[in-house]
């Protein structure tokens, strides 16, 4: 899906989010964005998720190889261990290529950032353990112009990891042409559900995401706002899939549990903090 005719998108870096302007261009799809913020009982903004509170001290003090605030992970505490979280960027340990037992080229990390560098073969990379209901939390820095993403409940089948998996945009919202649209800006699920604003940081600076996926329900968090939030296999999914390129792939959000994915979309973009625990599923209504 491509952006409406009616307003064109200025960028006020000042308050950190997109506002509109009464000029002939793209805007920001209303009906999208309302459909974006159902799924939980709420609309999107800061409201806290239910029982997956953000992971605490290290988005607070990260505890780095210098041990100075803002560096990246290379431990977790014992409470966060006992609370069930994993480290998953302070190696490649837990990472391997999509369709692949290796790590692909371009996949390095250094100092607990995990980072991705084109101009080799390259290709997604994904965890080599699977998940059903989790909360993912990282940071992210993209490159100028630049694009990638993060994917979840990815199974092996087909060519590519988003035939299968879902994915929560990341994106320079500026410079790349996706970020024109909501539906393809940063922190959408990509193409399917927009964020309400632009939530992003400068480029250079890192951005904070989370995603909670609880069974079928889940939620994009970008720089502590809710930005998304939607169910899998709901009529409104199942409607919107129909309607764009996924409806190709007949395994498109459909599993129940699988890899955690980073896209390699050709472009540099670094990863800290990556930490993933398991969680309860939503207890049926």
């Amino acid at each position: 899906m491509g952006p409406q005719e009616g307003n064109t998108i200025m960028i006020d870096r000042s308050r950190q989010y997109r506002t509109l302007s009464p000029n002939p261009g793209p805007a920001w799809p209303r009906a999208l964005v309302v459909s974006a913020c159902l799924g939980f009982g709420g609309g999107c903004g800061g409201s806290p998720a239910p029982d997956a509170g953000p992971p605490g001290e290290p988005t607070q003090a990260a505890r780095g190889v210098d041990g100075s605030e803002g560096a990246a992970l290379t431990r977790l505490t014992p409470p966060e261990i006992a609370e069930g979280w994993r480290l998953l960027s302070a190696s490649l340990d837990g990472w391997r290529g999509y369709m692949s037992q290796d790590v692909p080229e371009g996949w390095t990390v250094e100092s607990g950032v995990l980072a991705f560098a084109p101009g080799g073969e390259g290709g997604d990379l994904i965890t080599t353990d699977q998940f059903g209901s989790f909360e993912l939390a990282l940071e992210w820095r993209i490159d100028s112009g630049g694009n990638s993403g993060i994917f979840y409940r990815v199974i092996e089948e087909g060519r590519y990891a988003f035939w299968t998996g879902p994915e929560m945009q990341i994106l320079d919202n500026d410079r790349h042409p996706d970020g024109r649209s909501p539906l393809t800006s940063a922190g959408a699920n990509y193409a399917l559900h927009a964020p309400p604003e632009d939530f992003t940081r400068p480029v250079g600076e890192w951005n904070e995401a989370r995603i909670v996926v609880r069974g079928s329900d889940v939620e994009h968090w970008l720089n502590g706002e809710r930005v998304v939030s939607y169910t899998l296999g709901s009529p409104e999914w199942q409607a919107l899939v129909a309607d764009s390129k996924f409806t190709e792939w007949p395994g498109y959000g459909k599993a129940a549990q699988g890899h955690l994915g980073l896209q390699d979309h050709g472009d540099p973009v670094w990863f800290r903090n990556i930490r993933v625990r398991r969680l309860a599923p939503a207890a049926p209504n």
